[in-house]
């Protein structure tokens, strides 16, 4: 039986990001105005959350492409750390939850908005391995603008036949089937997700499929795809559709990665030819970030009806098969059309998002600005350095520099949409500062090391650079990530000295900057207070390095 306790409006969870033409189902609306009740626990580990940790996920779904229903049940196996009560897990409407079972009693439940509290029905002893069964139907929302509002786009290919996907990084998981919807708790053993769809069609989810069932009375075909690795939950992902398929092997720093790709029929040929970036794709950032993190589980591309989205070993693809962001430069510098964005992009969260994962959302920099930055990464790889850096500086183009990177904490509140841009930049910047590609390729590859399948906080990751850089990057993280104003140069000439300092900057910022003077690079050192330079010449020329992503200020202008 489900009690309902508070009804809370869902409007307020609807996050979709439109900034500069952005880019993958990772874009957030910053929120404002006061926290929800809905926010609090949706976005806090509560206590109905924190005595229980998932291990595995068996998710059993129908969809019916002609009444739009979505109808199964997932299970989910545990591990109890401490005492507790109740559980607590998630599931939108209208989608509803119809019961839960647990060692084949039915549990008492009570309903808080679209959070569930589960009572389950003996003690739950410490150290014990658990699992309860939730059963869910129902109309899942249609996504409007996949994948920025999230939910279920439903259309048609070419030939009249259904072609259907989910997406809902924003808005969650939850939006179509039930679990434990916090970033916090990925499943250790990963999920199986078995779909039944009508039999002239086919779903592809993540890692690998291991059977395939043909219900030839029902007309239906159920395939089941086992995850082995740790998986976020909303990289769990269906896509349905008349897909055929081809692939290839890679050898890469593991060994030989299977690499499979899912298209509609009428786009095979073009699929073959595009795809081709994939491989090389994965080249660049195991060089950048060590060894791809899901060998178990593959890599797939797989055709989608919206742009793309980096669902973990299941990428989903809708760029039109050409190069750029639906075909043009997103940096307008020329690079940007070297390269396919959405396979990059979205291949580059395989890495960071999905390997590494934020703790809480509040944190969706630690996704966004790292593959943003990976974009720059590929092309310096494949292309040269000079091409990687006019790109990146072509991304400023897109900051808007409004509202912090960083959102609200136990709040489900994502920061601004410069997380992508200016957090990449910031990367760069950083970059520079180390002043060792050598070292900034091993920070990088280490973190993957250090971090692999774990969810993380920024403090880990801040923490992580500045320790293996030597540099404390602390001021330097505050003013890019908790500020919105970009660090200016202020300096003036006069006779053979010159005068130093930072403006617009939080207290005590003291990032070193490099600078050519009378055609000599130098380092300079500004604090926020005046400091002078001694230089060899009156009123020489001078420039600052332009990788470093800040203004400056002639204040004599001489």
């Amino acid at each position: 039986m489900i009690k309902k306790r508070i009804t809370t409006s869902l409007a307020s969870l609807v996050c979709a990001m439109v900034f500069a033409g952005h880019v993958s189902a990772s874009n957030w609306q910053q929120e404002s105005g006061k926290i929800t009740h809905q926010e609090q626990l949706r976005g806090s580990i509560t206590p109905e959350r924190i005595w229980w940790d998932l291990t595995h996920y068996h998710l059993n779904v129908k969809v019916d492409p002609e009444t739009k229903l979505f109808s199964g049940k997932n299970t989910m196996t545990y591990m109890v750390l401490a005492q507790g009560e109740r559980l607590q897990i998630e599931l939108q409407a209208p989608m509803k939850l119809e019961k839960v079972h647990q060692n084949g009693k039915a549990l008492e439940v009570e309903q808080d908005g679209y959070s569930y509290f589960i009572t389950p029905a003996s003690k739950q002893e410490i150290g014990s391995e658990q699992k309860i069964t939730l059963y869910f139907s129902g109309q899942p929302v249609t996504a409007k603008r996949a994948p920025w509002d999230g939910g279920i786009t439903w259309e048609k290919d070419s030939n009249g036949l259904d072609f259907i996907a989910t997406s809902n990084q924003g808005i969650g998981s939850s939006i179509w089937w039930p679990n434990k919807d916090h970033p916090s708790d990925e499943p250790d053993n990963g999920v199986l997700i078995s779909v039944e769809v009508p039999e002239h069609l086919m779903d592809v989810s993540n890692g690998r499929l291991i059977k395939t069932e043909h219900n030839k009375a029902a007309k239906t075909k159920i395939y089941h795809w086992q995850v082995v690795n740790p998986i976020n939950n909303y990289g769990v992902n269906i896509n349905i559709g008349d897909y055929v398929h081809f692939g290839e092997k890679h050898q890469g720093e593991k060994g030989q990665l299977d690499m499979d790709y899912y298209v509609l029929r009428e786009n095979l040929a073009k699929a073959k030819k595009q795809f081709k970036e994939a491989k090389r794709t994965i080249e660049a950032f195991e060089h950048w970030f060590g060894p791809y993190p899901f060998y178990e589980d593959s890599y797939k591309l797989v055709e989608a009806p919206y742009l793309g989205m980096e669902h973990q070993s299941s990428v989903t693809y809708g760029n039109g098969y050409q190069n750029g962001y639906l075909g043009r430069d997103r940096s307008s510098a020329g690079p940007g059309l070297l390269f396919d964005f959405i396979i990059v992009h979205e291949s580059g969260h395989e890495w960071f998002a999905n390997n590494i994962t934020n703790k809480d959302v509040a944190d969706m920099w630690i996704h966004e600005s790292f593959t943003s930055y990976s974009e720059s990464l590929f092309l310096e790889y494949h292309f040269t350095q000079t091409q990687a850096f006019e790109y990146i500086r072509g991304q400023r183009l897109n900051i808007g520099n409004q509202s912090p990177i960083i959102g609200e904490y136990n709040a489900n509140r994502g920061g601004s949409g410069d997380m992508y841009d200016k957090g990449g930049n910031m990367l760069h910047t950083i970059r520079q500062v180390i002043n060792d590609d050598k070292k900034w390729r091993e920070i990088l590859r280490g973190l993957g090391n250090v971090f692999y399948h774990q969810t993380v906080t920024t403090q880990d990751i801040e923490s992580y650079i500045s320790t293996q850089s030597g540099i404390d990057f602390s001021q330097v993280f505050d003013q890019y990530l908790r500020d919105i104003r970009i660090p200016t140069l202020e300096y003036f000439v006069k006779d053979k000295v010159m005068k130093i300092r930072w403006g617009n900057v939080i207290k005590d910022f003291d990032m070193p900057v490099r600078v050519t003077i009378a055609g000599k690079a130098r380092w300079l050192s500004p604090t926020t207070r005046w400091t002078a330079v001694e230089i060899d010449e009156e009123n020489p020329s001078i420039t600052v390095d332009a990788n470093f992503y800040i203004s400056t200020l002639n204040v004599l202008g001489n």
